[in-house]
């Protein structure tokens, strides 16, 4: 189903957040694998899903340059993440940040991505959307590469960072003061909170 074809929310799908969404493509991004959050936060069955590019769940406030530096770096062999609004089959939206590996086969060659997504705090929706706003009204009025070099040079004379480091800071920064009681014992929690939240979950499906 187009996007253009579905009647877009402003009302966030109800998902249990406290779970993974999971998902496995090949290099182009077609759907090979979706775990059951997935299929129920989209909204589309695991049927539906397998064979259908991973566009199928994006939302129009996205700008594409955010998937643009998404596929660069993982074209690299770079793993990524990434803070992404997603689109359900009815039209309601979902907020995730995503960690990508790389699937590999037995010789080392690139054969696919693994994603594993979780909620974003709504400190992070609240800091990113103004700047995926900006970037999405640059593009439609100036065009994709304009968003791409306006992208470029807020990342490096406002924030000084790469994307993915601003989108691991930004959420470890979040997800620290919510996780500060349960970390509060631990010398650089901001390291490890990442890494615990996306692997933390024992039972994603």
């Amino acid at each position: 189903m187009e996007t253009t074809q579905r009647h877009i929310i402003d009302e966030e799908v109800q998902w249990d957040k406290t779970k993974t969404i999971v998902s496995k493509t090949d290099i182009y991004g077609t759907i090979l694998y979706a775990n059951d959050v997935f299929s129920n936060t989209c909204e589309y069955s695991t049927i539906e899903l397998v064979g259908e590019p991973h566009n199928i769940i994006r939302h129009p406030d996205m700008p594409k340059v955010a998937f643009k530096v998404l596929w660069d770096a993982l074209k690299k062999g770079e793993n990524f993440h990434a803070i992404v609004k997603n689109l359900t089959r009815t039209g309601r939206y979902y907020w995730v940040i995503t960690d990508f590996t790389i699937d590999k086969d037995e010789n080392g060659k690139t054969i696919g991505y693994t994603a594993r997504r979780k909620a974003v705090p709504d400190g992070v929706v609240k800091k990113i959307e103004p700047i995926y706003k900006t970037l999405l009204d640059i593009e439609k009025l100036k065009g994709e590469k304009a968003s791409e070099m306006y992208f470029d040079a807020y990342l490096k004379e406002e924030v000084g960072k790469t994307y993915n480091e601003f989108v691991v800071d930004l959420f470890n920064e979040e997800l620290s003061k919510e996780e500060a009681e349960k970390v509060k014992n631990e010398t650089n929690p901001l390291k490890k909170g990442l890494n615990w939240f996306f692997f933390g979950d024992t039972n994603p499906s």
